[in-house]
């Protein structure tokens, strides 16, 4: 199957990058100047030769038809997927301007894709014949999670005590203390194989120089952090979603036993969060049949791009999969039927008095919910005072618009795209805000334009 017949745009090619440095290196490079023995195949297959530093020409390929996603090779050093010459290469490609021709892939490039073909189907022979259920030994798996779940309580406790000395000493007390007091305090956690637990101390040291306030904002992560320790030193007690939501939130791992849902995917947004240890790049996804919300999540080192990418308002059939926990959206992709393709399917819109009710609503069965997805229908962006919000074209209400949200360079392609007139906004609507992530035009007509 191949997608030249409809070309992806710019923005759904730059939304791949994995990084604001190769989203601009890739733009300079879609340009033909330094490309040559460009082509594309029906097949869809993508290939160049990129002039570069040395003597020889970088020789890229992507494999954009491919039901796992597109794929990329590139003879350059970048360690990043998808990197500059594959960008470039795809913006070249995307301007139908007659410099990437329908042709016949030379051999390099012929040699790759039957390498990639000749390996997924070994991985489709190995999975129809199946692999031997459970990790070998279920009952040393079952003393493996007991002794855990005991390092983590003898942990949650410990944290407890740590919370209640804080609280007897006064908040200023945090302040004084420096970052130290939580670094250590994580470390505690870590110890105890609660990552959720450290991930929150961690959080909270962060608050006590976060600038006026943060007496109150400390006070309230506190108390989210207690409630959650409480939660899982009585987990035998709750409803069996919130146990699961619970378990989930102090870090121990969970695989998605959902029953899979076979849908037409659209990608809503995609973006990525990182710190010290890890790159987190979230996908979120809407079910055109089902009208479910689903969120991928993938993960590469520190400084390294998560494997998974999938273009911004393209649609793809696929099964997905849910994990355990009430009012939970994080899922697994399961088999993919058909490579991601434009689309005329978008999500279906709400107003701002609905959004911030379903964030309620969310928030009742996950109190540590940061946000959850929504799309608005027919809201315009106005500026308010030093701040930005997103007002309802038939009504006089508004949802003020994240401080992230507000210094995001997204808000200016937001408002051009807009001018003044009602658009359809995917986003995050939580306690800090809202933050669009992805923009369409008022009518039926009209791409997606991702704004993160």
């Amino acid at each position: 199957m191949t997608q030249q017949g409809v070309r992806w745009t710019a923005d759904q090619v730059l939304a791949l990058a994995p990084d604001v440095s190769s989203r601009k290196a890739g733009s300079k490079l879609g340009a033909a100047g330094p490309w040559s023995e460009a082509g594309s195949s029906d097949e869809g297959t993508v290939w160049g030769l990129c002039k570069g530093s040395g003597s020889k020409p970088y020789q890229t390929v992507v494999d954009i038809a491919d039901a796992s996603g597109p794929a990329y090779k590139c003879s350059c050093p970048s360690r990043k997927f998808p990197c500059k010459h594959a960008l470039g290469l795809l913006l070249l490609w995307a301007a139908e301007d007659g410099a990437v021709p329908r042709g016949d892939a030379p051999g390099w490039a012929e040699e790759w894709l039957a390498g990639r073909r000749k390996r997924a189907e070994g991985k489709r022979t190995a999975g129809e014949e199946g692999s031997p259920s459970g990790s070998g030994d279920p009952e040393a798996a079952r003393r493996r999670a007991e002794r855990r779940a005991e390092r983590i309580t003898a942990g949650a406790t410990e944290l407890e005590q740590r919370l209640t000395d804080l609280l007897r000493g006064g908040l200023a007390t945090a302040e004084q203390a420096g970052y130290g007091l939580w670094e250590e305090t994580a470390a505690r956690m870590v110890d105890a194989q609660a990552p959720g637990l450290a991930a929150r101390v961690r959080e909270l040291g962060a608050i006590p120089a976060s600038g006026p306030g943060w007496p109150v904002r400390l006070l309230e992560e506190c108390a989210l952090l207690h409630l959650l320790d409480r939660g899982w030193l009585r987990r035998d007690e709750l409803p069996d979603g919130l146990a699961a939501t619970v378990r989930s939130r102090v870090g121990l791992p969970g695989s998605a036993d959902g029953p899979p849902v076979r849908d037409l995917w659209l990608v809503l947004a995609q973006y990525e969060t990182a710190d010290a240890r890890l790159t987190t790049r979230r996908i979120w996804l809407h079910g055109a049949e089902s009208g479910r919300t689903a969120l991928l999540l993938s993960y590469g080192a520190a400084g390294r791009a998560p494997e998974l990418a999938l273009p911004v308002g393209l649609a793809f059939e696929a099964e997905v999969s849910a994990y355990p926990g009430a009012g939970q959206l994080r899922a697994a992709l399961g088999e993919r039927f058909t490579p991601p393709a434009p689309t005329e399917v978008r999500p279906p819109g709400t107003t701002t008095a609905h959004a911030a009710e379903r964030y309620g609503e969310a928030l009742r069965d996950d109190p540590w919910l940061d946000s959850c997805p929504v799309t608005l229908d027919r809201v315009i962006p106005v500026p308010d005072g030093g701040s930005w919000q997103l007002a309802d074209a038939d009504t006089d209400l508004a949802l003020p618009m994240s401080p992230s949200a507000v210094a995001h360079p997204g808000l200016w392609r937001l408002v051009a795209l807009s001018g003044g007139a009602p658009v359809t906004v995917f986003g995050e609507c939580g306690h800090r805000g809202f933050t669009p992530l992805t923009a369409w035009p008022e009518g039926a007509a009209g791409q997606a334009v991702p704004l993160c």
